[in-house]
């Protein structure tokens, strides 16, 4: 049975049970109030105001009442998803095609499946972005492990000339930890040792050994963490012979997606989105069928991202 035929895919009602049980896990939250567990009524199914579209009232789907503030609410509330006019069910169609899409999925094809505007689609590609961001900060590697370190270069800067090579390109800096599988991703401003190194410093930890290519910026990274491998890809050299560990061809393949996701699926993205797109990415390599987590466990991780998020139309550069 195809996952998209469940009946949240294609049911208000049973879409806002579905959210409810991935967000509220563990007791209704008030997101008014903070309450978790707390005196709770249901007001689902009470049709709201009457209208001249709607004369007998729209009813009100997953509608709650807290007990303790006595104001209500829905599961959307609080999240990316908050103040949204699309259906429930498509929005979590939405999720799920984004999240089991390798490459990504164009706004223009997300209009067309969910049968909604393009602008629609494309504000609601963006909501998903950011509640795939997972803002973790804690540093990677450690005990001896292995990271992988590379930067890479992707569309153009608005307003900026090619004066020399990728001068006028938007940056991005990535690490792969080889012992988790997991990749972190940002944007930078240029390739300098004086922009990475404060970077890598901050988001690996001291005990780890680093891979990088023969790129200058990462000279002195040797007297900051365990050990520090090197190959020269000028020279064709893409392991070392002596000691296969001494790579980074897991982060190019990082990248190998990545760059084909963008150029062959999205096409163009703008500085300013550039960062939320590096999160899908990022998020769909992290929670990776390799990695033990399939379309279904991707979809939930998702949406346990939503919280505390939003995303308004008027600013959806915003981070």
């Amino acid at each position: 049975m195809s996952v998209l035929s469940q009946s949240h895919f294609h049911d208000e009602a049973k879409a806002f049970e579905y959210l409810e049980s991935v967000i509220w896990a563990d007791g209704v939250t008030c997101p008014h109030c903070g309450v978790v567990g707390g005196r709770v009524y249901d007001l689902s199914g009470v049709r709201g105001s009457k209208s001249v579209k709607n004369p007998e009232g729209a009813i009100r789907y997953g509608l709650k009442k807290c007990g303790e503030c006595r104001k209500q609410f829905t599961v959307k509330v609080g999240t990316v998803f908050e103040h949204a006019r699309m259906p429930l069910y498509k929005m979590l169609q939405a999720v799920h095609l984004i999240v089991s899409s390798k490459k990504g999925i164009s706004a223009h094809q997300l209009s067309r499946v969910l049968e909604v505007q393009y602008k629609s689609a494309w504000f609601l590609a963006h909501r998903i972005r950011e509640a795939m961001r997972s803002g973790d900060l804690a540093p990677v590697g450690g005990n001896g492990g292995i990271v992988e370190v590379d930067e890479t270069f992707i569309g153009k800067l608005k307003g900026v000339e090619k004066k020399r090579a990728f001068h006028h390109k938007m940056k991005v800096l990535a690490l792969v930890d080889r012992e988790t599988g997991k990749a972190r991703t940002m944007v930078i401003d240029d390739v300098k040792a004086e922009t990475l190194m404060p970077i890598v410093l901050e988001n690996v930890a001291r005990e780890t050994r680093i891979m990088t290519d023969e790129h200058s910026g990462y000279r002195s990274i040797k007297d900051h963490f365990a050990g520090h491998g090197t190959t020269s890809h000028g020279k064709g050299q893409y392991v070392d012979l002596a000691d296969r560990t001494i790579h980074s061809n897991t982060v190019e393949g990082y990248f190998s997606i990545f760059k084909r996701g963008m150029k062959g699926v999205y096409q163009h993205c703008g500085e300013q989105h550039l960062h939320r797109y590096l999160a899908e990415f990022e998020f769909r390599y992290n929670n990776r069928v390799a990695l033990g987590v399939n379309d279904r466990q991707r979809a939930v991780e998702g949406l346990k991202g939503i919280v505390d998020k939003r995303l308004t139309y008027a600013r959806p550069d915003c981070a």
